[in-house]
């Protein structure tokens, strides 16, 4: 679910109009000492959305940020069950390094066992630290210069989670008594990513059995998907902290309610105006809006693949499950791949500056900065080609008329079998990241191969 965004809360989609703002993530200086931290972690996020790295002595944090630490191109090709895939590209050859970016640094406090620990997030680099083509933070930053230097647009962006909490009592969808059943776990969750620097915005009891959702401010497309991949580790580490099982896995159950992650776009001009709002057109999009939209709905088959790529993602992209029944353009439609959110003028606030587009076929079994270099990507495709306006659908479409919108995939072969066939999309990807992509998710089918649908489901949760 979504809660309307209100002007004055915080930047960019929530805001007056202004330039984008820079990540919020909180940093020490580099020669700042280490108070508690034994160690440092330098980590990056791979295919299977899991985070790994290496870890250096807290004394050797300014080296680290100046030099990184090794890494193996290899580790790239890590399936989400564990096995490097079998026709993994790299083989055992070459060297990379993990470069930490400051602005990413945060300080998980010691807990009573459990030791403080700084995190970085790294981009992958070749030894001499030109940058690798197949490091996925790296993806997402040319995705974002290139769409600013061919369009002048600047993007905003806001990534919401689902996740499911075990081990509290069965409690109503949405109620104050499972919010209170959290604490104080919500309580200790919200400061601790106030004291990160992540800017939680909203946390509340959501639909399914022992589901929260928790969302974080807006802000530049990089710092939207930093804060996606730190939060899912905060969460885990807390949960792990207070002896609560927690999985974000699309689906825990083949009747369960899943969890989705709903990623929100908002595009600015050079001077920082917002540029998706035109009052006069169909659904308040703006004819910049519908063909940016128009890019993201031609190549959805091909960008389900990088968005919602694990074994069971498609169990939960099915018509009336509200998460995405279906490629369509609607208002205010939690049916539709892409809904545009709606907006207040209470207290004087700017539909203009709030006004946002929300991609709903994505999970957190996906790399975030893959899954939101993929939309911008599409979204420039549409800009720069000879693209169909799609159709708005209004908020009161009768349901019936829906049922002859195009299909989502309805399995993740059909997805990547549609990546494969996408010429535009396999171009924005170096050769040997799009091979190690697709080895990657076969061999993890593969794993799964011969179980029933529950059983898939509960090996899928047991990672996320």
């Amino acid at each position: 679910m979504t809660l309307v965004r209100t002007k004055g809360t915080g930047p960019g989609l929530l805001g007056p109009a202004a330039p984008c703002p820079s990540p919020a993530l909180r940093t020490a200086p580099e020669d700042s000492p280490m108070t508690d931290a034994a160690t440092v972690f330098v980590a990056t996020c791979d295919l299977a959305g899991q985070v790994r790295g290496r870890a250096v002595p807290a004394a050797d944090q300014a080296s680290a940020l100046r030099s990184g630490t090794g890494w193996v191109p290899a580790d790239l090709a890590i399936s989400a069950f564990g096995p490097i895939a079998p026709d993994n590209v790299f083989g055992s050859r070459g060297d990379l390094r993990l470069i930490p970016d400051p602005a990413t640094g945060v300080d998980i406090p010691a807990d009573g066992d459990a030791p403080a620990q700084r995190l970085y997030l790294a981009d992958q680099t070749l030894p001499d630290g030109e940058p690798w083509p197949c490091c996925p933070r790296t993806f997402l930053r040319n995705a974002v210069e290139e769409l600013r230097e061919r369009t002048g647009i600047e993007v905003v962006a806001a990534i919401e989670h689902e996740f499911v909490l075990g081990g509290l009592p069965a409690s109503p969808p949405f109620s104050l008594q499972r919010f209170r059943q959290a604490e104080p776990f919500g309580s200790d969750l919200v400061r601790l990513l106030e004291q990160a620097g992540l800017q939680p915005e909203n946390w509340l009891p959501e639909y399914g059995d022992g589901q929260f959702e928790i969302t974080l401010r807006p802000g530049t497309a990089m710092a939207a998907a930093d804060r996606a991949v730190l939060l899912k580790e905060l969460v885990r580490d807390l949960a792990r902290r207070r002896g609560l099982p927690v999985s974000f896995a699309p689906l825990l159950a083949p009747d369960g309610v899943g969890n989705g992650v709903h990623l929100h776009l908002s595009l600015r001009d050079a001077e920082g105006r917002p540029v998706l709002f035109d009052a006069a057109r169909p659904g308040r999009l703006s004819a910049l809006g519908a063909r940016f939209s128009a890019g993201i709905l031609r190549h959805t088959p091909a960008l389900t693949a990088w968005t919602a790529p694990s074994p069971v993602s498609f169990l939960r992209l099915t018509p009336h499950r509200w998460s995405a029944g279906g490629i369509f353009l609607a208002e205010h439609n939690r049916e539709s791949l892409l809904r545009i959110c709606p907006t207040t003028q209470l207290a004087g606030s700017d539909p203009a500056a709030q006004f946002n587009l929300e991609y709903r076929a994505a999970d957190a079994t996906a790399n975030p900065w893959l899954a939101l270099g993929v939309l911008l990507r599409a979204g420039l495709e549409g800009l720069v080609r000879d693209y169909d306006e799609p159709t708005v659908w209004p908020e009161d479409t009768d349901a019936a008329v829906l049922d002859g919108v195009p299909a989502l995939p309805s399995s993740l072969e059909e997805a990547l079998h549609a990546l494969e066939a996408d010429e535009v999309v396999r171009s924005w990807f170096d050769p040997r990241l799009l091979a190690t992509h697709l080895s990657v998710k076969r061999s993890e089918l593969a794993q799964l191969a011969g179980l029933d649908e529950a059983a898939r489901i509960r090996k899928v949760a047991d990672v996320y």
